[in-house]
């Protein structure tokens, strides 16, 4: 296990599995919010399920109707523990500050820094402790 310190954009914690996406995803159109489904039919994890998973992305990409799909995927419990990425999001970040908002669930959201980019994406299972002055991975 090793330990890594980042940005964090959205506090709380969560562990688990981790999906790694290696191309940015937008959730407006290339989700399902009632299953947690990748839909975006060009995208290279397709079909793949995000539900009590570590999301692990480069970015976030498209339209600012993204933000109420990712609120509705945590909502129904489809969606992932948490949000790691290589660019900061703001409607990755909005998505989850609004469900935390209105529907109580947490979804920390983290940027992780250049250097340890490579790690992450090999990762298997990672742990998320994310507070608002700086967010620890636990990696393995």
């Amino acid at each position: 296990m090793s330990t890594i310190s980042h940005r964090t954009l959205v506090s709380g914690t969560a562990e688990g599995a981790t999906l790694v996406l290696h191309e940015a995803l937008s959730f407006s159109g290339g989700v399902d919010p009632r299953t947690g489904k990748i839909t975006d039919r060009w995208h290279p994890q397709h079909g793949a399920l995000m539900e009590g998973r570590i999301l692990v992305l480069p970015a976030g990409r498209g339209s600012s109707s993204g933000s109420p799909v990712l609120a509705e995927v945590l909502r129904l419990s489809k969606g992932p523990k948490a949000i790691l990425l290589r660019e900061a999001d703001g409607i990755l970040v909005t998505g989850s500050l609004v469900a935390r908002a209105l529907y109580r669930t947490e979804c920390p959201v983290v940027v992780v820094a250049p250097e340890s980019w490579g790690a992450v994406m090999k990762a298997t299972w990672i742990a998320v402790r994310a507070a608002a002055e700086a967010a620890y991975l636990e990696i393995g």
